[in-house]
């Protein structure tokens, strides 16, 4: 090689260098710029203000967020009516006029059918139940799939555990005394309830109280006894019934804009998946824990009616639900699709519960007492 030929070849390697050090240059600016970038974001939420666990929760969810990315993702939380109504939160977060949303799936069955076995099934699983579903049984990537065509990005953020059964201002003896019935209750159990022969009424959280005390309802379901206390439904209403056998185990969900979430950096949404996971662990915590207390005061100080739905009436309301769940399976056939990989995996981990936790419960309970 002449040295014309070296200084050519020389010339072009340095050429060829100067490229790849200023894609190299410009890679790294990319990524300083991904990693020192802020996001300030809003929340609107379904739940009513300073409602403690379901409001507080996604609040605390936007202050772990923020904690967590170091200040890189801020989020102002609006409860529901403050930005938008609390039934809008879907379309809100769907639409992107707000980043992300906090609220609960079974809300958005006129949307989508099969959003409905995302929040909770009659007689389905409980929150241990429904947690092994969505982390690993497949349940997470097929609300995924649900919500995909509607720019959502789904995560589960809480769970209330079992819920009770509702207060009733008469007493329930039989299914028939459903009939002409006017209940407040969402969700599949809303549509068991409709079958039979009540009427259904959708009231957001802060309606409830006026209308059941006003007698525009005869009955209505909330959670439990810590949140039952605090909305006063004992001064409205005389019966308060268990078990919730509508739903079992509650799960709540926060919602991504997906195109805003696909558009973060991979960490940021790692970040937001685990604060969603801990906060889905922190509600159920919460209730467990304030439950027990809030149902003594129900009864010792408040004189509450604690009632157990009759055996017969349960038979027939779980009759009900099997053949609703068939029903509005038929309507969709993503619907379909997630009611069939639900069964199969409440019937798997049925068969576990049935000697493990359902076991244990059955030999301790004799040993628990409600102070009435």
């Amino acid at each position: 090689m002449d040295r014309r030929d070296f200084l050519k070849k020389a010339g072009k390697a340095a050429a060829v260098a100067a490229v790849v050090g200023a894609g190299c240059a410009k890679a790294k600016e990319e990524t300083k710029q991904a990693v020192t970038k802020t996001y300030e974001w809003k929340m609107v939420t379904t739940w009513p203000p300073n409602l403690p666990v379901l409001q507080t929760g996604a609040e605390r969810f936007a202050k772990r967020v923020e904690e967590v990315t170091g200040g890189r993702i801020k989020i102002k939380v609006f409860a529901g009516g403050e930005l938008v109504p609390p039934l809008g939160v879907f379309d809100a977060v769907s639409e992107g006029s707000v980043e992300c949303g906090s609220g609960a799936a079974y809300y958005w069955g006129g949307k989508t059918p099969a959003a409905q076995w995302f929040t909770t099934v009659p007689f389905g699983l409980n929150a241990q139940g429904i947690n092994a579903w969505f982390y690993s049984g497949g349940g997470l990537e097929l609300w995924e799939e649900v919500y995909a065509p509607f720019n959502l990005v789904p995560r589960p953020q809480g769970n209330t555990g079992v819920q009770m059964g509702g207060w009733f201002r008469k007493e329930m003896n039989s299914i028939d005394d459903f009939k002409g019935l006017k209940m407040r209750i969402p969700g599949l159990g809303g549509k068991v309830i409709a079958k039979a022969g009540g009427t259904v009424v959708l009231l957001a959280g802060g309606e409830i109280f006026t209308s059941l005390e006003r007698g525009v309802i005869d009955a209505t379901e909330w959670v439990g006894p810590m949140h039952d206390l605090r909305m006063g439904f004992y001064k409205a209403a005389k019966y308060y019934y268990y078990p919730g056998w509508h739903e079992p185990g509650t799960c709540l969900e926060v919602i991504f804009n997906k195109s805003v979430y696909d558009s973060l950096p991979k960490d940021l949404q790692l970040a937001l998946d685990a604060v969603a996971a801990e906060t889905n662990m922190w509600s159920l915590s919460e209730f467990e824990a304030g439950n027990g207390a809030a149902l003594q005061e129900l009864i010792s100080q408040h004189n509450v009616n604690l009632v157990r739905f009759p055996e017969d009436l349960l038979d027939n309301l779980r009759k009900l639900a099997k053949e609703t769940m068939e029903e509005e399976a038929e309507k969709d056939p993503t619907a379909r699709k997630v009611h069939e990989a639900f069964k199969k995996f409440k019937e798997q981990v049925g068969v576990w519960g049935s000697v493990s936790e359902n076991a244990y419960y059955n030999v301790i309970a004799d040993k628990f007492k409600l102070k009435m």
